[in-house]
């Protein structure tokens, strides 16, 4: 991905946030067989200092990937969506574009040991169960079974390239006019990619 400093993020803090709010993440390698890609929910290692995430993946994809025989490519994105010219201001000359925010993360991955691994998948389970409205948590017995059709994998993030494009380039009359269609009820209306918008100008629109 072309690094371009109009909308680049540097910090890990939002790559952190990405993964957090957005945990479902693309795992691209060069496998023995080429290219291959496998997409799976991810976590954030809070006990690492270092951005590190946490997954798994079913067999036999890690030895699609070939694990162990170099670095692999992770892939979170964020809101996104359409931005159509006829929402920018009066007199403004623009072009459609696409506004989104994704990041792209470079690390060796590391297998986990079965204990591990179990105590991973315990973890997704509950990050996404606490938000019904009656969670069911990861059974031990039932979880020891499907962990043994399971790699979990823990990659240290050594490099990144984030980028949050979000009109920060348009004047301030055209950035609040794409934030209102975004928050509308239009075909393109995404009020996800509104919030993630108003963030990232930092009050520079309504």
């Amino acid at each position: 991905m072309r690094e371009n400093p109009a909308y680049s993020a540097t910090d890990a803090g939002v790559v952190r946030r990405l993964i957090e709010e957005n945990p479902w993440a693309t795992i691209v390698s060069q496998g023995p067989r080429g290219l291959i890609a496998s997409h799976y929910p991810v976590l954030v290692d809070e006990e690492r200092e270092q951005l590190t995430v946490l997954t798994h993946l079913g067999r036999p994809d890690e030895e699609l990937h070939g694990f162990g025989s170099g670095e692999v490519l992770l892939i979170v994105a964020g809101p996104h969506g359409y931005i159509s010219p006829s929402w920018y201001a009066a007199g403004a000359t623009r072009v459609p574009t696409w506004n989104f925010a994704v990041a792209h993360c470079y690390g060796t991955p590391e297998i986990l040991d079965a204990e591990e691994n179990l105590r991973v998948l315990g973890r997704l389970v509950e990050r996404f169960e606490r938000r019904v409205e009656e969670p069911r948590l990861l059974d031990p017995e039932i979880g020891a079974r499907i962990a043994l059709g399971t790699v979990g994998l823990r990659l240290p993030v050594e490099r990144f390239v984030c980028k949050v494009k979000m009109s920060q380039k348009e004047d301030r009359p055209s950035q609040e006019r794409v934030l209102e269609q975004l928050r509308g009820d239009g075909p393109y209306a995404s009020p996800a990619l509104a919030a993630e918008m108003a963030r990232a100008l930092g009050g520079a629109a309504g």
